[in-house]
């Protein structure tokens, strides 16, 4: 953690958060008569994908767990289409008793078709939370397992970011659990299925106010505010309780989310986008999640905090996943 000069914000590195993390899944692999072994399917000739391949294995090298990274497509023969023979080696992977969890390194074809292949992968090796078994789970905000059930499995990423702003003090310990991004007004700049919606999700369960963005529209995704789990003035009682987060359309321009944020989660695959740093609010934590910077370089001129980047809490959090 660093501030350069005077008035400017706090540079924040991944590293002590994910340290926190890797001491965890250690002692974990400790009980283990033998290490897990993970397997990456690689389908994609994009830099991202092989960077975040690469950067996996040398991770689970390190922890002692064993990676096998498959090769299909243009990332085995560039010859070949993006994505050819990927959903074959998901389903063999899913039949290996001796492949403990699978990943997949997305995007790759993009849209349906991409969740058409989370959805191949078995709920049973899904590290990355993207089975729509722990999707349902989690907007029904079903985070405590019945007796006789484990917990379900979030999403990486999304669930990197929430472990992030517990770190930074964003959530108040002080609140009960599932309050404690209470009054945190966040925007978050992708409504992906792998990051951008779960993450709003997961901070409306948690009590935030939360503005979903994509590049066409707005929707607030409010918990504790004009939908929330308190009682209503209604004297329904059966409208007076509302256990999970509330979905609308929201009017209100970037800009004027931007205005009154107290977080910005941004994870735009687009070199070109980057969030204005004159729209930010004063004193604003800032947070960058896509493989491009999405932040001007002067984020730190109104952020009182800034993450360029979380790729070693969102492994931390794969690789926990692999442990459960």
């Amino acid at each position: 953690m660093s501030t350069e000069a005077s008035g400017k914000g706090v540079l924040l590195k991944a590293d002590p958060i994910a340290n926190a993390f890797r001491d965890e899944i250690q002692a974990s692999l400790a009980t283990r008569p033998r290490p897990p072994r993970l397997v990456g399917i690689l389908a994609t000739s994009a830099a991202p994908s092989k960077f975040y391949a690469e950067f996996t294995k040398k991770q689970c090298d390190a922890l002692g767990v064993e990676f096998v990274l498959r090769r299909v497509g243009a990332a085995a023969d560039p010859t070949l289409s993006e994505g050819d023979g990927v959903e074959e080696a998901i389903i063999e992977a899913n039949e290996d008793e001796n492949v403990h969890g699978i990943m997949v390194y997305y995007p790759i074809f993009g849209g349906q078709q991409d969740h058409y292949l989370q959805q191949i992968v078995s709920p049973f090796k899904d590290v990355e939370g993207l089975h729509f078994k722990f999707h349902y789970n989690l907007y029904h905000k079903y985070d405590q397992p019945p007796a006789g059930t484990v917990k379900s499995i979030l999403p990486c990423t999304p669930l990197a970011v929430v472990k992030c702003l517990e770190h930074i003090g964003i959530y108040n310990r002080l609140l009960p659990y599932g309050d404690r991004a209470y009054g945190k007004t966040v925007t978050v700049i992708n409504r992906s299925e792998v990051v951008g919606r779960p993450l709003a999700a997961l901070l409306a369960n948690d009590g935030a106010r939360v503005f979903s963005v994509d590049i066409d529209s707005i929707q607030a995704c409010i918990h504790h505010f004009e939908y929330n789990k308190r009682p209503q003035q209604s004297t329904d009682a059966a409208r007076r309780y509302h256990p999970r987060h509330v979905v609308h359309p929201s009017t209100l321009s970037l800009e004027e989310c931007l205005a009154f944020s107290d977080v910005i989660v941004s994870a735009v695959p687009n070199a070109s986008y980057k969030v204005k740093t004159a729209l930010l609010k004063d004193g604003c934590v800032c947070i960058n999640v896509a493989a491009d910077k999405n932040f001007e370089a002067d984020v730190r001129e109104k952020a009182s905090l800034y993450m360029p980047t979380i790729g070693k809490v969102t492994i931390m959090m794969l690789l926990r996943n692999l442990c459960v």
